[in-house]
């Protein structure tokens, strides 16, 4: 249980410096922000007050995890999050075809990408019996072909067609 709440507290750190990064570039973005003449402090102002307490907690946030954590429990996280990565497969095979799928929108157009995106997803995800497969050939060509008909002839709402 121990390794658990250590791995724990790694992970706390990790998003620590994730939340101590994403503030000091939004810090200095506010910089960007146009300034009205009518204003003393500027329209960036208070967004810099915001990520300014928000470095200067995350920074404590940041010293009190590495105070908490074992010099030993650094090595044993990256075995424990490789452990995590394995027992969760489905979900980075979710978010690569969601991806390609994104990328393959403009090119092949909705009907096209989304049919083959439900399609390939559901042949991963379902199991592969002759029934299922005809289920998902039936998903795919109405949550693809079918929503293409529906936006362009009922809503007058063309989906991306694609240059193929």
């Amino acid at each position: 249980m121990k390794e658990v709440r250590e791995a724990g507290e790694i992970a706390r750190l990790i998003s620590y410096l994730l939340l101590l990064l994403a503030s000091v570039g939004l810090f200095f973005t506010a910089n960007a922000i146009p300034a009205s003449r009518f204003e003393k402090l500027g329209a960036g102002a208070f967004p810099k007050i915001v990520f300014g307490v928000m470095i200067i907690v995350s920074g404590m946030a940041i010293i009190d995890a590495v105070r908490k954590i074992p010099r030993s429990t650094y090595g044993d996280f990256g075995r424990q999050t490789v452990a995590w990565a394995r027992r969760r497969y489905l979900v980075f095979i979710s978010l690569a075809a969601l991806t390609a799928y994104l990328l393959a929108i403009p090119v092949l157009g909705f009907s096209i990408a989304s049919f083959v995106f439900l399609f390939g997803l559901q042949l991963i995800l379902m199991p592969r019996r002759p029934k299922s497969m005809i289920v998902a050939v039936i998903v795919a060509l109405v949550f693809s072909f079918g929503l293409n008909w529906l936006f362009a002839e009922v809503f007058t709402v063309f989906l991306p067609r694609g240059v193929l």
